[in-house]
């Protein structure tokens, strides 16, 4: 009885699916993108949240909002912390400007309380659907660069000194982690899925057994307790005049990564209409603006839809079941605390580095014919490398745009949410903490 009222709930048959199928793409899904486990615990870990609860922090919140996708929004996408935000908040807000990680995460919570807030009014979706193409293909571009930095100087490829310089490439570690970075391409070419997650587990094997790292004492154990990052958010210190712009940065990397990625992988699914909307798509919104709120107070950054998703779509899930399976499998994960946290950076950089490759895609799409698209765009993806930080290059393009548009007596190509985000990208200077 219960297998037909799960089978009625999700409308396996409207969706032509099966339990087969949505198990499988559960599974597809969950495989392809469970590096997060290991990789945002691992980026966090640089703005001094310990590894062991960031681990089941990450987890849990991948649980919770997954599962509400799932059984609210019953589209079979996945939710867990995202990558790029985390880095924007160890290296940049942490690192850089010098902030803790709790005021960092409070600044989490109160843009998870926006986004909530704006999805009900359906302000978001309005925003979001301002910002031209060619300014969301220059953000997936810059923030991939960004990651393929990070995960060179992470791997000692690159030494981010003045300037940057080779790394020791004859060190055992670095060794490890080109034969990362090959092993991961060669099962990519070979369309071998989970080859982000095979390859970090084989090279930090092959480091335990060389000795380059320390071996954990344990492999399965009880989750490691959140006590450290449970509830430790600091929101009095993030709603400071001088936080407004990690606020802002935080906000507008959010609503861009969450619509991008819903809209691609609903195209994937042949979710979208035939104006290319996809219906009822607060209901996905309001599940990763929750998901962010229990991020945040169980102690790791912004979470959301994941682009992986395409992949559990494409091996045939097609309803909120599929996410319950992925939920279903995070939460067995919990187990392996030991292992996931004792993964050193040559096993996971690599992994950056591919992932930051496959988020340049979209640079093909940029309009190089035109100035008024290409600078802006342009501006987008230098300033976020070269200046190391995310915000810095997001707000230059939401000013840049507009201002080329104008130049070139294109003012008609202007939307009236386009002028908010420049009023708050130029709020974002004015406020930002320069040295």
């Amino acid at each position: 009885m219960l297998v037909l009222e799960m089978r009625d709930y999700f409308e396996f048959e409207r969706h032509e699916t099966n339990y087969r199928q949505e198990i499988v793409g559960g599974i597809t899904t969950f495989i392809t993108m469970s590096y997060i486990m290991i990789l945002n615990p691992a980026i966090l870990s640089a703005a001094g949240i310990p590894k062991g609860p960031s681990t089941v922090a990450t987890i849990l919140s991948a649980i919770f909002g997954t599962l509400i996708m799932g059984l609210y929004a019953k589209r079979p996408f996945a939710i867990a912390p995202y990558m790029g935000e985390n880095a924007f908040i160890a290296y940049t807000v942490v690192q850089i400007l010098g902030y803790s990680w709790q005021t960092a995460i409070g600044a989490i919570f109160i843009g998870g309380v926006l986004f909530l807030i704006l999805t009900i009014l359906k302000t978001r979706t309005w925003l979001a659907n301002s910002i031209p193409s060619g300014l969301k293909y220059s953000f997936v571009v810059g923030i991939g660069l960004f990651l393929i930095f990070i995960g060179l100087n992470e791997s000692g490829l690159v030494v981010a000194d003045s300037p940057v310089k080779l790394g020791a490439v004859r060190s055992p570690a670095v060794l490890l982690s080109v034969l990362g970075f090959f092993g991961i391409t060669a099962m990519m070419i070979l369309r071998i899925r989970g080859a982000l997650l095979f390859g970090i587990l084989g090279v930090t094997v092959l480091s335990f057994l060389f000795g380059v790292a320390p071996s954990p004492d344990e492999f399965i154990s009880l989750p490691p307790s959140l006590a450290p990052i449970f509830l430790k958010l600091d929101i009095a210190g993030a709603l400071t005049w001088g936080f407004v712009s990690v606020i802002l940065t935080v906000f507008v990397m959010d609503f861009v990564d969450t619509m991008g990625t819903l809209i691609g992988v609903s195209a994937r699914a042949g979710f979208l209409d035939e104006e290319g909307n996809l219906a009822e798509i607060e209901k996905p919104m309001l599940a990763d603006s929750l998901a962010t709120i229990l991020a945040s107070l169980l102690g790791t950054s912004t979470t959301g839809t994941y682009i992986e998703s395409a992949a559990g779509v494409e091996a045939g899930g097609r309803t909120g079941f599929t996410s319950v399976v992925v939920a279903i499998l995070f939460a067995c994960s919990l187990f392996f605390a030991p292992i996931l946290t004792s993964v050193p950076a040559q096993a996971y950089g690599p992994a950056l580095i591919i992932v930051g490759f496959m988020m340049m895609e979209p640079v093909r799409r940029i309009d190089y014919d035109d100035y008024t698209e290409l600078i802006p765009a342009f501006a987008v993806v230098v300033l976020m490398s070269f200046t190391y930080n995310i915000g810095v290059g997001m707000t230059a393009g939401f000013v840049l745009y507009p201002l080329c548009k104008l130049v070139g007596r294109r003012k008609k190509e202007l939307n009236s949410g386009l002028w908010v985000l420049f009023a708050l990208s130029l709020l974002f200077y004015i406020f930002y903490p320069y040295e």
